[in-house]
């Protein structure tokens, strides 16, 4: 699934979910050409890159050809508040069992970033990683939060512990 076609997937994706009040496209220039912002029921807000896509070697002139399979398993939703506020790994464990749950054809796996880590190799930087079908990787590296009310975004990749 190529990028501005995952971006548009994840909006309306996330958009549905129950712990989220609303899901846009988001873009930082040409640092970051597709994102999408998340503001959580909670009033959070989270702002997610999203790289990756095609299959190396693929020509983007030519029509998307997208290859199908049975959709992952469904998976149950985490709860997205620890102690009263969001963290980075609630909202990965929350946002990679949305897009698990969402039945498309195409997507082979969903991951947390953070899922394999331990303390002696704990995660670089939370995210959601994508894999399809088709064999191509996408990749939803979380890039700036906001607690609710602030009127600030984090500094890219230094998130807040809770937002």
């Amino acid at each position: 699934m190529r990028p501005q076609r995952l971006m548009e997937f994840v909006v309306d994706t996330l958009g549905k979910a129950p712990e989220v009040q609303r899901a846009e496209a988001w873009q930082e220039g040409a640092t970051r050409p597709c994102g999408v912002h998340v503001t959580f029921a909670t009033g959070s807000e989270l702002w997610l890159a999203v790289t990756g896509g095609g299959l190396p070697g693929e020509d983007y002139d030519k029509p998307e050809v997208p290859v199908t399979d049975a959709p992952p398993a469904e998976v149950p939703v985490p709860d997205l508040l620890q102690g009263g506020k969001v963290t980075p790994i609630t909202a990965e464990n929350y946002l990679t069992a949305v897009l698990t749950n969402s039945g498309s054809h195409e997507i082979k796996r969903v991951y947390a970033y953070s899922a394999g880590a331990t303390p002696t190799s704990p995660t670089a930087h939370p995210g959601v990683g994508l894999e399809f079908h088709s064999g191509a990787k996408s990749f939803l590296p979380f890039v700036h939060t906001a607690g609710r009310g602030q009127n600030r975004k984090s500094n890219a990749f230094h998130l807040d512990k809770e937002f």
